[in-house]
């Protein structure tokens, strides 16, 4: 199975699906977590932030995902994910698919701008921010969709939400 978390830069992708991680990892021997930032620096990012190097790095993670799921090995990916087509090819492509969409609006994520991403790309000085430059096609495909207020319950009251819903993992 592969558990895709989307949502814009700030929402708690890496958060969620690092906890979910943590908590399956002890009883799912073949579970691995693939982070969407991590990945870039794993090819030493030669992606690039616009839509062409993103539409690079969602084809790779996609593809590895892809790899790992026909031997078996189940997935946590945390993913900005701005592209239906990948999503769509993920759901047609992969074993079992689940996407999990943290939908927080950008004037809270503007709010909290925990990198100082939103800001930065305000005043000019950091270009191709998604939500902001890059329009965010919200996913319409959603397995689980976890909302502003939902997530103001803390990061154990979604994980205990997520599991309810997810299938179980062999």
């Amino acid at each position: 199975m592969i558990i895709w978390f989307i949502g814009m830069s700030g929402v708690g992708k890496t958060t969620l699906a690092s906890a979910l991680y943590e908590k399956l990892k002890p009883e799912t021997r073949h579970l691995i977590y693939l982070d969407g930032d991590e990945f870039r620096e794993v090819f030493r990012n030669d992606a690039d932030h616009t839509i062409e190097g993103r539409r690079k790095n969602a084809e790779r993670i996609s593809h590895m995902c892809h790899m790992l799921d026909r031997q078996g090995i189940h997935v946590i990916a945390s993913v900005l994910s701005i592209f239906p087509k990948w999503q769509a090819w993920n759901r047609e492509t992969f074993d079992e698919y689940y996407e999990i969409f943290l939908n927080i609006p950008l004037d809270t994520l503007m709010r909290r701008d925990v990198k100082g991403l939103y800001a930065g790309a305000a005043s000019g000085e950091i270009k191709n921010v998604v939500g902001v430059d890059i329009p965010f096609p919200k996913p319409t495909a959603a397995d689980l969709e976890i909302n502003e207020s939902q997530q103001t319950d803390g990061v154990e009251t979604n994980l205990k939400y997520i599991l309810s819903m997810l299938p179980k993992l062999n």
